[in-house]
């Protein structure tokens, strides 16, 4: 995850005598503190006021995330976006916000998918402005957890199970180029070629 530091060095915060930069204050305030709920109640507010403030946005998708409210994080980040298409943070939080929503038991196998997909696309956007692991690790689990679903859920699809687990291969080995010694990254590694040798099979 990256770091609430690097988050806030990325944001150029002016605190002015407005009604808007005081919500803004005491959001930025509540966000330092991680009382994310508190945060998501003042920089609504400064949203309010002005609802295309990149600051505000940004802020109020963070503290969203952090307060399990996905699709409003979701929403917050595509205006991010939508005002700056190189702000590769603001795509991997968003990514981050569909995959975890992927994972409520209760979605049905096709938003799942869709929220799977959202997520790759966002990590492979990122990537493309600037690569970092973090970017393939969480793409790779992306890719694996993609691949569990389609030999899980109708309509079964073992194809695109090879595929996506392909996929996740090429970036935890990336991964590993750069940092050899994640354990975490090798046994996610390892399972995802056992189940790709299970299934083309070479098991």
């Amino acid at each position: 995850m990256i770091r609430l530091s690097v988050i806030l060095s990325l944001l150029v915060v002016s605190f002015e005598s407005s009604a808007q930069n005081a919500y803004l204050k005491l959001g930025y305030q509540a966000l330092m503190d991680k009382d994310f709920k508190t945060a998501v109640r003042q920089l609504e507010k400064a949203c309010v006021v002005d609802s295309n403030n990149t600051n505000a946005l940004w802020m109020l998708g963070y503290s969203y995330f952090h307060s399990e409210n996905y699709k409003k994080s979701i929403a917050a980040y595509s205006k991010v976006i939508a005002a700056n298409s190189t702000d590769k943070a603001a795509y991997f939080f968003r990514s981050k916000a569909k995959s975890n929503m992927a994972h409520d038991a209760q979605m049905p196998s096709a938003e799942k998918e869709k929220c799977l997909l959202g997520s790759i696309a966002d990590l492979t956007k990122a990537i493309l402005i600037k690569p970092e692991d973090s970017f393939y690790q969480n793409r790779g689990i992306n890719y694996k957890d993609y691949a569990a679903l389609k030999l899980q859920h109708s309509p079964y699809d073992k194809l695109r199970a090879i595929n996506a687990l392909k996929a996740a291969i090429g970036d935890f080995e990336k991964v590993l180029a750069n940092n050899p010694s994640r354990t975490d990254i090798s046994s996610l590694l390892d399972i995802s070629k056992e189940k790709l040798a299970t299934l083309v099979g070479h098991h």
